[in-house]
């Protein structure tokens, strides 16, 4: 099958990609920022609000499904930028059924959009009444309004975690001080946000397939919460991060983590992405031991390059 992956060079969408190419299926997509790592991808950089642009990529691919990762997905940010979020990922989920139409499409959303919660009341149902809380969870509880109407799939993911994740979320921005402290460029002082949130954590390469599974058989018109249906708590998370990287650091809470609104838990119930033949394979440790991996090949890597700019031999550059 063709698959046109928008975001295809994020987070989700590389993983997705590789997947997606390793089964031998062909892919293709559109990405705004860095290029895909994957050559031959034929990917393109396109706006998500541009619709001429998407529909040109679309066509020219020529795709059966269309897989919409792309948006902007930082729940703080977007108290900052809220137009700009709504822009993005409004208008331009707008941008892609249009672009798209008559062909099958998924659409990524959030678990933000349940809103708070009781714990008593968890897991949480697909049935759930939305009720976002954020600007981010607001965009994507419109986007969904406007996929489900035009017959798109919709799939609710619970928090991605693992190698590759941007550092303005908080497990990677965690390790990221980790190696910091690790090499001697930061203090053993450790700043982190509200460590009481507990929340549904997914290997990205288990989000990845979820996502494969809903392309393949999900329900056009319905949607799917991609959950593991556990809920560690932050504290939790960076406990097992400190024991993995065996960095001692001091815990310091930062007022400017602390978001406006933050869920106290996020726990989703997913039988009905079950029901298609999914289930999560890989667990927090092995994401948070990969997360720790990557960042520490990267601290090194930065280290060793800044000993060559230093170096006499090498000159100065």
């Amino acid at each position: 099958m063709r698959f046109f992956l928008t975001g295809f060079s994020g987070f989700v969408g590389s993983r997705l990609a590789r997947l997606l190419l390793d089964a031998g299926e062909s892919v293709s997509g559109t990405y705004v920022g860095e290029p895909p790592s994957m050559r031959d991808c034929g990917a393109t950089c396109v706006d998500l609000r541009d619709v001429e642009g998407l529909r040109h990529a679309i066509e020219a691919f020529d795709p059966e499904v269309v897989i919409h990762l792309g948006g902007l997905s930082h729940v703080g940010a977007s108290w900052e930028r809220p137009a700009e979020y709504f822009q993005v990922n409004v208008m331009g989920t707008e941008s892609v059924l249009e672009a798209a139409a008559g062909r099958r499409i998924v659409i990524a959303s959030s678990s933000e959009v349940y809103g708070k919660v009781p714990a008593e009341e968890q897991p949480i149902s697909i049935h759930r009444p939305l009720a976002p809380q954020t600007p981010y969870a607001l965009t994507k509880a419109a986007a969904e309004r406007l996929a489900i109407a035009k017959g798109a799939v919709v799939v609710r993911s619970f928090n991605a975690v693992g190698a590759g994740q941007a550092p303005s979320f908080a497990l990677p921005a965690f390790a990221r001080q980790l190696a910091r402290i690790r090499a001697g460029k930061q203090k053993p002082i450790l700043s982190v946000g509200n460590l009481e949130a507990r929340r549904d954590f997914v290997h990205v390469e288990d989000v990845a397939r979820g996502y494969r599974a809903v392309a393949l058989r999900g329900d056009p018109g319905s949607c799917y919460n991609l959950a593991t249906g556990k809920a560690p708590s932050m504290a939790e998370a960076l406990d097992r991060l400190l024991q993995i990287s065996g960095v001692e650091a001091e815990i310091c809470q930062d007022p400017q983590r602390m978001r406006p609104v933050d869920m106290p838990l996020l726990r989703g119930d997913a039988r009905e992405l079950r029901d298609l033949g999914w289930k999560p394979l890989k667990t927090l440790e092995e994401a948070l031991e990969e997360l720790w991996d990557a960042e520490l090949r990267v601290s090194e890597l930065r280290v060793s390059e800044l000993r060559a700019f230093e170096s006499p031999e090498g000159g100065a550059r």
